[in-house]
């Protein structure tokens, strides 16, 4: 039964939803291999989805791919210029990938829980949307690991696992089974992810790897 309404969930999907997803998935293989074109594969997919779900009524949904859509302008000029820094830094082996000190983590994490409980409380007071915290704690967290991003901060794919996996959740309870199969890939290309971007930051000298965690 689940696969056959997955099968009609995929058979309803338009050639846009189709082609903001295959955009999706190019922006998150680019972003594993850190290369600056995943930014106008995010740019388009979000830009698909912008549009989608404004005129399907979901509102808040639309908003957030408008900051995802903002948020991919900001990468590419960030990356570039990370880029440029690099291409002048005498340390040739330097890495761009950075890492977060645990007490820096926490401070987002504190702030993005208590955020998303109010939304959420706010959502449940005042609206009929379901699975208000859990909605809440998804997005407000997108938000976050989208930035962690466009600053190539290591730990982004460790925020995005959880989110991704969440949301697969939430779709399932929602009822959206296309969707929540293609979060079970997000999630394992956010694994994938996290250990391409671990090595490369190995790679780089101690001197820098010290430098960043207390940037």
């Amino acid at each position: 039964m689940m696969i056959e309404q997955l099968i009609d969930g995929f058979q309803a999907m338009s050639g846009w939803e189709y082609l903001a997803v295959f955009f999706g998935l190019m922006y998150l293989v680019l972003a594993m291999k850190q290369s600056l074109w995943c930014w106008p594969a995010g740019f388009a997919s979000t830009a698909i989805y912008t549009i989608l779900f404004w005129q399907g009524a979901l509102l808040m949904e639309s908003v957030l791919n408008f900051y995802y859509l903002i948020m991919a302008i900001y990468g590419w000029w960030n990356w570039r210029r990370l880029a440029v820094k690099k291409a002048s830094s005498s340390q040739e082996a330097q890495t761009q990938v950075v890492s977060w000190s645990i007490r820096r983590h926490a401070k987002w994490l504190a702030s993005g829980l208590v955020l998303a409980l109010v939304i959420g409380f706010l959502l449940e007071q005042y609206s009929n949307a379901r699975f208000t915290y859990l909605d809440s704690f998804t997005s407000v967290f997108a938000v976050i690991a989208t930035y962690l991003v466009t600053q190539k901060v290591l730990e982004n794919w460790l925020y995005w696992i959880v989110i991704d996996a969440a949301s697969i959740y939430l779709h399932l309870q929602a009822g959206y089974l296309p969707t929540a199969a293609l979060f079970l890939v997000y999630t394992v290309l956010a694994v994938q992810g996290y250990f391409i971007w671990r090595n490369q930051f190995g790679e780089a000298p101690k001197a820098s790897q010290l430098a960043a965690e207390f940037d």
